[in-house]
Formats: C-alpha cells, structure tokens, sequence
C-alpha cells in the first residue's frame, strides 16, 4: 500500500470514523481504522462491534494494499500536520509497520493485519428508502434528550422509529426514560410505510447525529429487523439495533387534559432556570400555581431558602398546583421552538402536555413530582 493524501481530507475522514472506536478495548484490533487503499480512493473503515463507519475518500494511490492502524493515534498525528499537507502513507515491505510523512515529518506506527479486522454484515433483507437530511436531523434532535441511560430497562436506551397511519401516515421518533417523553413526526417517505419498529441505541444516535452535519440533501436508509444502514455523501453508517420491545407510549399520552396555559417560551425557561436554582439537588422539584392569566413559579428548600417568580399567562381554567422535575421541565421547554408553549394539564397527579404552538408534528409528555 503507498498513497498520497490531502492532509484535511484524511484528517476530516479519520475524525468522522474513529470517535466510534472505544478508548479502551480488550480487543486490540478495535482500537484500529481500517485502511483499504484502491483505485482513487482510501476506504476508511472503524467498528465496536456494534456501530460501524466506513467513508471513502480521493486519493492518489500508487500502490493498492490494505492494513490497519491505531485510530486515535493516526488522528492526533494529522491533526498536528501543517494545513495544506500532502501526507505520504507507505506499508513497509515485512508488513509490520505504516510509514506517514508529511514535509519534515515522519512516523513509523504499529498495525495489525487487515484480514483481522472485524466487520458488521449487512441484513440481505430490508426495508429501503430515501429522506431529507434535515428531516432525520430533526427526529433525532427533537427526543434524543428523553433517551434514558439505566442499563436495566436497556429497551429505553435509544431512540424508536417506526411507521404510523396516523395523520395520514408519518414517520415518528419517540424517546422516554419513564420520567418524560419526547415524540416528533415527519413526512413518510415512499418506500418506508412497512419498515418495523426498531431502537437505535444512544451511542449510534450520537454517533449518527454528529456526522449527519456534514450530509447532502437526501440520506439513503435500509431498515431490517436487527440493523440499519444510513449512506449519505461517502459515509456508510450502520449499527445494530436494541433487541427488545419499546412500550407502548400512547398509554402514558394523557387525553383529557383540559387545564390549557399558553406562555411565553422564553420567558418560562429564564423564569424555572432562576427559581430552580435553590431546588434540592436530587429531585429538583418547582412548583407550579396556576391563576387566571397568571403563573407563580416557587421552591422551598429547607437547606438553601426558597424561590418564587410571577409571570403572565393566558390561563383561564380553574386554579390548580402541579410539581415538576425543574431540569426535565426546562430541557422540553428548549425544544419548543414558537415564541408560545402550551402546557395542557389535567389534575396535580396526572402527566402533562407540552406542545409546541408553531409545530404540531412535536409533542411532549413530563410526568408530575409531588411537591
């Protein structure tokens, strides 16, 4: 293998593939990219076993060869070249070592074999389809908060996708953690009406996310029963999914809340963030008193003092109290993008509504604390 490389084009790919790779591995060869140079082009190639990325990027190769090399230390030493780089990449002829020269710079790094490098095979079977970048940013961005992170209830550790008739047929990411629920719809693209439910895991969305801020227009996706595979750009990403059932969400989605109060969203979220501030911090409770076209925000912590804050409200049901978790509260109320939130009550025990008046394709649901 002997190639020359751009040092930002390398650079940009090694970024994009080796943040999948575990810092810590029993395994060695995991702590490995793959480097598989052909044609035009190196392939770069990094996997947990779980996730894997690959990307394919212009080259001028001399000679074509494959071998692997430690992700992050490939990634630190391109990072330090001088911008404007030509790196040199050049296997030794015994196989043992991958020289990389840049101007003055020389390094000679230790690899391990190609053939050792594990891959994840992809599903033969599969539902395909293409959609808008911007609309996958947005499923993930709009619930990836309610994602929970207790090993126990592994099957609430991701993100579900699935397919539904409703609002004459939509594709919906729901995330919850059992504490709060985050749900948002988009256009079903042709091709997906009969992909199954899956769960994508937290370390895939985030993987995912990050790298979908460098993606073209549309993002090609194939959904099976234990994978997915996104391809946009040069990027192939896959991983696999959370064998488990997600609950079924809709029974936690209150429908009688007829307690309806519409604020001012940033208003309300500067307002929980100062009262907040002297809430225990375990439980981060606020309490809410709702007033005709008037909201008291208060806390009283034994240990610190208390808080209270007025604001106004159009409000015009009976007076009610209601306690919340101030972060959780605070985290939907971010999300909500119009200058108006809806928050749709029913009693002081019941869950809550949070909508967002300028998207009716979002909602959220936060359970109530006692206060």
């Amino acid at each position: 293998m002997k190639l020359t490389i751009e040092r930002s084009t390398f650079l940009k790919a090694l970024g994009h593939v080796q943040s999948v790779v575990e810092r810590r591995n029993t395994i060695p060869i995991l702590s490995n990219v793959l480097l598989h140079a052909k044609g035009a082009a190196l392939s770069l190639t990094a996997t947990d076993l779980d996730i894997e990325i690959s990307e394919q990027v212009p080259a001028d190769v001399d000679a074509d060869g494959a071998i692997t090399a430690n992700a992050l230390t490939l990634f630190e030493i391109v990072k330090r070249l001088p911008s404007g780089a030509q790196v040199r990449l050049e296997l030794s002829d015994d196989q043992t070592r991958l020289k990389l020269s840049a101007g003055r710079s020389d390094f000679s790094l230790a690899v391990l074999p190609d053939k050792d490098f594990p891959t994840i095979s992809a599903d033969e079977k599969g539902e395909r389809f293409t959609m808008p970048s911007d609309d996958l940013r947005r499923l993930i961005d709009k619930t990836r908060f309610a994602m929970s992170q207790e090993e126990t209830r592994y099957y609430l550790n991701g993100i579900y996708f699935h397919a539904t008739d409703e609002e004459g047929g939509c594709l919906r990411s729901v995330a919850t953690d059992g504490h709060r629920l985050a749900r948002l719809d988009t256009g079903l693209p042709k091709g997906a009406e009969k992909i199954p439910g899956v769960i994508v895991p937290r370390k895939a969305v985030t993987e995912l996310r990050r790298l979908l801020d460098d993606a073209d227009d549309l993002v090609d996706v194939t959904v099976s029963t234990t994978k997915i595979r996104f391809m946009f750009n040069d990027i192939l990403f896959m991983s696999k999914l959370i064998d488990g059932t997600f609950p079924d969400y809709s029974r936690v989605i209150p429908s009688g809340n007829n307690n309806v109060m519409r604020i001012d969203t940033q208003d309300f979220i500067n307002a929980v963030d100062r009262v907040s501030t002297v809430s225990a911090d375990k439980t981060r409770s606020i309490k809410l008193s709702l007033e005709k076209d008037r909201l008291k925000l208060m806390v009283n912590n034994p240990e610190t003092g208390s808080a209270h804050e007025v604001l106004s409200a159009d409000y015009k049901s009976e007076p009610m109290d209601i306690g919340f978790n101030a972060r959780y509260l605070m985290e939907i109320a971010k999300e909500v993008d119009g200058e108006k939130l809806t928050l749709e009550l029913g009693d002081s025990a019941s869950p809550a509504i949070v909508r967002d008046e300028e998207d009716e394709h979002a909602l959220y649901v936060l359970m109530p604390l006692r206060v």
